[in-house]
């Protein structure tokens, strides 16, 4: 199990608005905000945009929905509010047969998924 992940980012606050944007469709909230931080979870935060110097582009990170509509949501709320697309919602049979994903990059580069089904 994981217990959280971290991304540095240079600007909190644009940060703070776009993962807004993608992680509540997805019944996310924020738990935890001050002047070096955001932290986003439904029952305690595991996902924390820490002001830092962002490195953009590395690595990714998958968001779970819980159902096709709300991987939508998500995607269009991200791309609303400052993502760029980097694959729009669409099932991805590579990963299985009911994996449905859509994928985008924060303001930052960093990737990001939000899916549906399994592997």
């Amino acid at each position: 199990m994981i217990l959280h992940v971290s991304v540095d980012v240079s600007d909190l606050e644009r940060s703070g608005r776009f993962y807004d944007a993608v992680l509540g469709p997805l019944g996310w909230r924020r738990h935890i905000e001050n002047p070096e931080q955001i932290a986003w979870g439904i029952v305690r935060p595991v996902f924390f945009a820490s002001r830092g110097p962002s490195t953009g582009g590395d690595g990714h990170v998958c968001f779970a929905a819980n159902g096709i509509p709300a991987v939508r949501a998500s995607w269009e709320g991200g791309v609303g509010a400052g993502g760029s697309d980097d694959g729009a919602p669409g099932p991805r049979p590579e990963y299985g047969a009911n994996y449905y994903s859509a994928y985008l990059r924060d303001p930052d580069g960093h990737r990001v998924e939000v899916a549906v089904g399994t592997t």
